[in-house]
């Protein structure tokens, strides 16, 4: 068997995390500032002042804490989660058996080696001895395998990465796993960070019986939603689920780290933009969500210690159209919505700093097509389309209904003017204010999908494929980043065979034939790249991601990597 396989080793260098939650929001400062370029893959905006003494408040003499806001709810089950805030929390909380790179490569992490077969249907990890989960026992191959197991029983989550691809995985002993594949996938290997290991005796211990999963019961899901059994580098303190998650540094962590990573990591479920000004300003908050305004984000660079950091995080914002809902299943519909809209003025005033999109896929990823043309803002051009569609002369009888994610307050001005773009044209658009908890419901059935709805999606890996895959293949219809319920049959067989494209330069070329074949359907309007915006004390944070930002959702919150001076 070795004769026949390629032998790969890889090092890996990794940290830790940490953060504490403390809400003492007590007043704010202001101080004019400048823009500097920050490492060499993010930009941020700075601000002269320096945070006088004691001004930071709410954290122990001498311990190390970061505070973060994120977009809520959270779901810290490793089979269940996948938006940002899922995605941080689980990075930080579990480990998997490589970790992703800047460059789309992964390196070793619980698997310190591994060999693939010439015909690339065989993957055998060779496992670290000695990684610790938070209870003290040791990881072994069983507890990669059940991960998975339970991963694709459950059948949600990250689940769809390996369905249909991986025929079994096989434990021949406690330091070796085996993956055999039902077909060659290209970035087998890339989508592996999505494959956190859960301790298997303790969830066991822990699974409900009466479960729909009979002799696992509930497999675990009840005791995963409020605790972690994970061998990461923090291990959950605190948890309320409607509020923040703690996590504690887990003092056996097995990776690098750095020295400096937090003690405690809080996660806040919050985006509203008085408590993150007020909090950043008394040094209760240490990183701002993503989600603020322009105008928040102009006024806490102007904070005394505060920057505004600025990486491009491989994603994309989509206004989604349901192409099974009337007026939107009408391809010169989708095409007049797309003329609506004022790109420039949305990359530039709404969401300054992003990118207009060329095509429906980011172009920092490997794989993107910069050739397809931008879209553009065209209202004659939305006229004609409207006249060539099959309501024209009705379309008073069609309002097309636009959901927002209420947590996003900018998504409303785009939600505008589309609005009042539409009135020009003779097509009444009708915007919803929706919380993301209901927007996640209404999404799973064509008949409750909106005709339009906002979301940015990022990537699960760091290629095309994953956008690709995730956006349009037919298993991904009803998820939060699929609403557009396509299901078109062609797109879902070049996704399928680009993916089981070993070679890596003809895989991409093939990513670009389906970019554009998603854009003669234009099932989604592509808004812009998205570029993620983060206020942060950088008086006494350095955050070392921002110099090589990852575009994997959640590995820029890897605390490993983020040094806090205590304060």
């Amino acid at each position: 068997m070795r004769s026949a396989l390629r032998r790969r080793t890889l090092w890996v260098p990794l940290l830790s995390l940490a953060t504490a939650l403390v809400l003492v929001l007590q007043g704010c400062g202001g101080s004019s500032g400048g823009t500097e370029t920050g490492g060499g893959g993010a930009s941020v905006s700075e601000t002269g002042g320096a945070a006088s003494e004691g001004q930071a408040g709410g954290a122990a003499e001498g311990k190390r804490v970061l505070r973060a806001t994120f977009a809520w709810p959270l779901k810290i089950d490793p089979a269940i989660g996948t938006d940002e805030a899922a995605s941080t929390a689980l990075v930080n909380l579990y480990s998997s058996l490589v970790y992703p790179t800047a460059s789309g490569e992964v390196q070793p992490y619980v698997a310190e080696s591994w060999d693939v077969s010439d015909d690339h249907l065989t993957y055998t990890f060779h496992l670290r001895k000695g990684v610790k989960f938070h209870d003290g026992t040791e990881l072994t191959s069983a507890d990669v395998k059940f991960s998975f197991e339970r991963l694709m029983a459950i059948g949600q989550g990250f689940s769809y990465l390996f369905k249909g691809r991986v025929a079994s995985v096989e434990t021949p002993d406690p330091y070796t796993v085996i993956f055999k594949l039902t077909k060659p996938f290209g970035p087998f290997l890339s989508t592996l960070p999505r494959l956190y290991i859960v301790n298997s005796a303790l969830v066991k211990a822990n699974e409900a019986a009466g479960g729909a999963y009979g002799e696992n019961g509930d497999y675990g899901m009840a005791y995963l939603n409020a605790h972690d059994a994970g061998s990461g580098a923090y291990e959950v303190e605190e948890f309320d689920i409607a509020t923040h998650i703690t996590m504690k540094k887990f003092p056996d962590f097995f990776a690098e780290r750095d020295p400096d990573s937090p003690d405690e990591f809080t996660m806040i479920g919050t985006t509203e933009a008085s408590t993150v000004r007020t909090g950043m300003a008394n040094g209760t908050i240490d990183i701002s969500d993503q989600w603020q305004t322009a105008e928040a984000y102009d006024a806490l660079a102007k904070l005394p210690g505060v920057k505004v950091a600025a990486f491009a995080d491989g994603g994309q914002m989509y206004l989604m159209m349901n192409t099974k809902k009337a007026p939107t299943d009408d391809l010169h519909v989708r095409k007049a919505l797309s003329m609506l809209l004022d790109y420039d003025v949305i990359t530039k005033d709404i969401f300054p700093g992003t990118q207009i999109s060329h095509g429906p896929v980011s172009g920092v990823l490997p794989g993107a097509d910069a050739t397809i043309p931008a879209l553009s803002f065209d209202l004659d051009g939305a006229k004609a389309e409207l006249a060539a569609s099959k309501y024209a002369g009705k379309l008073d009888q069609y309002p097309v209904v636009f959901e927002w994610t209420a947590e996003v307050p900018s998504e409303e001005k785009i939600a505008l003017m589309l609005q009042a773009n539409a009135q020009k044209v003779g097509l009444n658009v009708k915007i919803v204010k929706t919380p993301w908890t209901t927007i996640i419901e209404h999404v799973s059935k064509p008949e409750t999908t909106p005709n339009l709805v906002s979301i940015q999606v990022a990537p699960d890996y760091g290629e095309a494929g994953s956008m690709l895959d995730i956006k349009y293949s037919i298993a991904n219809q009803g998820s939060w980043q699929e609403t557009e319920w396509l299901g078109d049959k062609e797109i879902d067989s070049m996704i399928a065979d680009a993916l089981s494209t070993i070679d890596t330069q003809e895989r991409l070329a093939k990513y670009k034939a389906i970019e554009r074949k998603v854009m003669e359907l234009l099932p989604s309007i592509p808004a812009f790249d998205t570029v993620a915006h983060h206020a942060y004390r950088a008086d006494y944070i350095t955050w070392k991601q921002l110099d090589d930002p990852i575009p994997v959702l959640g590995y820029m919150f890897d605390a490993r990597f983020i040094a806090v001076k205590p304060h």
